[in-house]
């Protein structure tokens, strides 16, 4: 639905705002599962601070919800389209403003790509550290507004561990600035860390400080293959008995193999039955690893180390685990994280749940933080009933996660696609809580509604 105001807009940011049918519907999602489905009544492209605070005014003005969305690749529907609302994208801020190497910071618009931010500390001898999957094409400001995680997170933390200053414009179009732009700072309640996670709920994130790491002078890759998952599992505890901390340390199990050699045409399979990827890194990357490497052989491991080539193949046929569309099949992946100490038992629940369910099951996880991507699947062909069963093994592998100490979400956000399990993680003052700030940062509700929290 066009909205009756929306010339008015026009007139504000002459070129920004567009209507075409293709628009609207390439913007109207993310890559999350679509509950909802729903058109945007416009598509603004913003380039400046000042495009976000025009928008955001004329939004307040008319009571117009407002979706804010960057590249789109989150996976958990925080940037649907919602009825009546209008798209922000973020994706034209795209400067790197500043790289301060003797301070280790960056100063980013939120539409700069991961990786091309990263790309650039190196040449300073610096990384970004946080690196999901997409980092090839997520944006920093997505990044903030999901917390987003990623391989790394096992030594570096996710993104709000790496965010020191944000600048913010509210849903009245008033720009503020949170944060500091040195490593320790607490004056006042930590606004950046609320809004760092918060899914484009409480403002509009338009700039972003960023704490840099030193770019590893060494590295080492380790491909430990076990014969089950429990024993790869076992070997996560070991490493962190031996209190070595890898910078990556990932869980692949039989099925994830199976599924990458089928697409890739690798050979993972035939070496085992689980995959514990490690590395390590800086300059006493190889200390580690051969500390790393001892532990695991003595618990059964094939362990090899893999040059350069092999071992990015490594890592990158890891960040694709989550797998391609496929036609017949109705699946459905989830963000779930539990104590490293329970990895084994709850992977072991899911296996019961799942022969219960008649569905199929792999899991790969960020095993040094526990975070697990359990995915499931039933073939199309099975009929309407194999999709409820999907949702019922989906449901019941969030109640375990939680039964076990974990949390519904690990790196993903809630989105609108896990508001339906949040009551079950938090209490209800809390969520009370939770509503109380947003209507304080924005009153009439317009940003993101239906996202994030229960309001």
């Amino acid at each position: 639905m066009i909205h009756p105001a929306l010339d008015e807009l026009r007139n504000a940011l002459p070129g920004r705002v567009s209507t075409a049918p293709e628009d609207l519907d390439e913007y109207s999602r993310d890559l999350g599962p679509v509950l909802e489905p729903a058109l945007p009544g416009a598509v603004i492209r913003a380039r400046t601070v000042e495009d976000v605070q025009v928008a955001l005014q004329w939004a307040t003005r008319h009571r117009v919800p407002v979706v804010s969305r960057g590249a789109g690749s989150g996976v958990s529907g925080g940037a649907h389209a919602t009825q009546g609302c209008v798209i922000l994208s973020l994706e034209l801020m795209d400067r790197i403003l500043a790289i301060n190497p003797d301070d280790e910071t960056a100063v980013v618009e939120p539409g700069v790509i991961n990786a091309d931010l990263d790309t650039a500390a190196a040449e300073h001898g610096l990384m970004y550290a946080p690196d999901p999957a997409s980092y090839r094409w997520s944006t920093i400001g997505g990044n903030v507004a999901t917390n987003a995680g990623g391989l790394r997170c096992a030594k570096y933390g996710v993104t709000r561990d790496s965010v020191l200053a944000l600048k913010v414009v509210l849903a009245d179009g008033t720009l503020i600035s949170t944060g500091h732009s040195t490593f320790k700072g607490v004056a006042g309640y930590d606004l950046t860390a609320l809004m760092t996670g918060s899914e484009g709920t409480l403002g509009v994130v338009v700039q972003v400080t960023v704490r840099l790491r030193y770019l590893p002078q060494e590295v080492h890759t380790l491909a430990a293959f076990f014969d089950d998952f429990p024993r790869a599992a076992a070997g996560v505890l070991a490493i962190g008995r031996a209190r070595v901390q890898p910078s990556i340390l990932e869980l692949l199990d039989g099925r994830t193999l199976d599924a990458l050699d089928g697409v890739h045409g690798s050979e993972l399979r035939r070496r085992g039955g689980s995959l514990l990827l490690v590395r390590t890194d800086g300059y006493g990357a190889a200390a580690e690893a051969k500390a790393i490497r001892r532990v695991l052989i003595a618990l059964g491991a094939d362990v090899s180390q893999e040059g350069s080539e092999e071992a990015e193949r490594l890592v990158d046929l890891r960040r694709h685990s989550r797998g391609d569309d496929v036609d017949d099949l109705f699946r459905v992946g989830e963000d779930v994280a539990v104590p490293k100490s329970r990895l084994v038992d709850y992977v072991q629940a899911l296996e019961v749940m799942a022969d219960r369910h008649a569905v199929h099951l792999k899991v790969v996880a960020h095993a040094g933080d526990g975070n697990l991507h359990p995915t499931f699947w039933v073939a199309r062909s099975e009929g309407p009933r194999s999709q409820a069963r999907l949702n019922e093994a989906l449901d019941e592998s969030v109640r375990l996660a939680l039964e076990f100490g974990g949390t519904i979400t690990g790196e993903h956000g809630v989105g609108q696609y896990k508001r339906r399990w949040l009551a079950w993680e938090q209490q209800a003052a809390v969520l009370d809580l939770q509503a109380r700030i947003k209507e304080v940062f924005d009153p009439l509700g317009i940003l993101n509604p239906g996202k994030a929290i229960v309001a």
